[in-house]
């Protein structure tokens, strides 16, 4: 087993090469410029990882890797244009930089681009590789789904909030890991495993996310800190403090979530008061615990060595202490 940076610079390493160089230029360029933004390349890093975790090179997982970190991507640039996201990583979003047309275009070849990674794998490992990506890539679509459908619904539960971060954004950390495994081509059980450690953690991962978008150092989030506040998004914190709330705060609450000012300044600053004052903020950083917690209660059942559960351990405690 190796240290992150190490996975980290293969995978980089690796994504240079893959540079697209082709025409129509006008296509591909903003795919080149999606992928080479910066961010921790988390999903590419577990893939490897979890190659090595069940006795594998790292580098047979690398065509893996990068499909996961192309869907990601592509998956980016379409949510951006759902919401008319400026910023992407502290840099101008794809749709912004050229037009929302191009966005959807270049994201569309990138979706087929994924796939086509994995025809560099023999029959076998390339049929349970689409299989698990063909059913994430649909789960992620319903949790984009459900992420718009919430932003009209004013019964949205905990419970529904929680199924949209688990299909948006959880099943990919999940199928990420679990796509290493099948390179490395271990027992169905460690596979099926490993998908659940790495679900957990991407919950936790995108509680931590809503968490950060409210109380983020704007200098260092790389999205417009507040973002979801002024896009009048029901996440955890939200729905907490609704929940935890006296009648009149509650009511406060629902009508700075029912306007859009042009200044949002204080729209962000009051709701981000009633977060805290209710409980709600401290309630989020609980519940981003428990799905850590959950996540390394998974490693025990794992068919590998001490010292690799403590490798994931480690790898998911420095996941939940970041503060961008």
């Amino acid at each position: 087993m190796q240290n992150i940076h190490f996975y980290q610079e293969t995978f980089l390493n690796y994504l240079k090469v893959f540079k697209i160089e082709k025409q129509p230029q006008t296509l591909y360029e903003p795919v080149n410029y999606i992928l080479n933004l910066g961010g921790k390349r988390l999903r590419p890093v577990l893939t490897l990882m979890s190659a090595e975790i069940f006795d594998c090179d790292c580098k047979k997982a690398l065509n893996a890797a990068l499909s996961v970190e192309v869907f990601h991507n592509f998956s980016l640039i379409h949510d951006d244009i759902m919401d008319d996201a400026p910023l992407r990583r502290g840099k101008e979003t794809v749709h912004e930089k050229w037009d929302v047309n191009t966005g959807i275009l270049s994201g569309d070849a990138m979706l087929i681009m994924a796939y086509q990674l994995f025809e560099n794998y023999e029959a076998e490992t390339f049929q349970a590789l689409a299989k698990l990506f063909s059913k994430t890539a649909l789960e992620v679509c319903e949790g984009q789904q459900y992420d718009v459908d919430f932003e009209t619904r004013d019964d949205v539960t905990i419970d529904e909030y929680l199924k949209m971060i688990e299909y948006k954004t959880a099943v990919l950390v999940g199928a990420a890991m679990k796509m290493g495994a099948i390179v490395a081509n271990t027992s169905a059980t460690n596979q099926d495993n490993i998908y659940e450690f790495g679900k957990n953690l991407g919950i936790a991962f995108q509680l931590q996310d809503d968490y950060l978008d409210a109380f983020g150092d704007p200098n260092t989030f790389g999205k417009q800190v507040g973002g979801d506040i002024i896009e009048n998004k029901k996440t955890y914190l939200y729905l907490k403090a609704l929940e935890f709330s006296n009648a009149e705060d509650r009511l406060q609450l629902e009508h700075l979530y029912g306007v859009n000012p042009s200044d949002s300044t204080q729209k962000i600053e009051t709701t981000k008061q009633l977060f805290v004052s209710s409980g709600s903020a401290e309630a989020t950083q609980r519940e981003i615990k428990n799905y850590t917690n959950k996540a390394f209660s998974v490693l025990e059942t794992l068919s590998i060595s001490e010292e690799k559960k403590a490798i994931l351990k480690e790898f998911g405690e420095q996941l939940m202490n970041r503060n961008v």
